[in-house]
């Protein structure tokens, strides 16, 4: 599976941004895929995952109520919906994907992991 993550870029607080993540090699409903971000001298965290079914979704506390992560299946794209952003979500995201049935919340989880995109949100 190749990933291919894309929409970053540099924002103010409160601003909305989208980020992309085009899957090749497999179809985005035969795996399950998350986005997981890291900030500036930080560990990588999870962000949220969606199911291979699309019927599930987890998030991350911090941006639970303001992320929201989908697909679109003749697209074979992920994306993630990121509004009223703020400072303390400038990070790499990286998208990822694993084969694995059950949802992961930890980086561990996924085989298959894009280059990343970076956001920069001002304050």
């Amino acid at each position: 599976v190749q990933l291919q993550a894309s929409g970053g870029g540099l924002v103010q607080a409160g601003d909305s941004l989208r980020l992309s993540c085009a899957a090749s090699g497999r179809t985005v409903s035969s795996i399950n895929m998350g986005w997981f971000r890291q900030p500036p001298g930080k560990e990588r965290e999870f962000v949220a995952a969606i199911s291979r079914s699309g019927d599930r979704t987890v998030y991350g506390d911090s941006v639970k109520g303001r992320f929201t992560i989908s697909r679109d299946d003749a697209k074979n794209t992920l994306y993630l919906q990121m509004n009223k952003l703020q400072p303390e979500d400038t990070a790499i995201y990286s998208c990822a994907a694993t084969p694995v049935v059950w949802l992961s919340k930890v980086d561990a989880g996924y085989q298959y992991w894009g280059q990343g995109t970076l956001v920069t949100v001002s304050s």
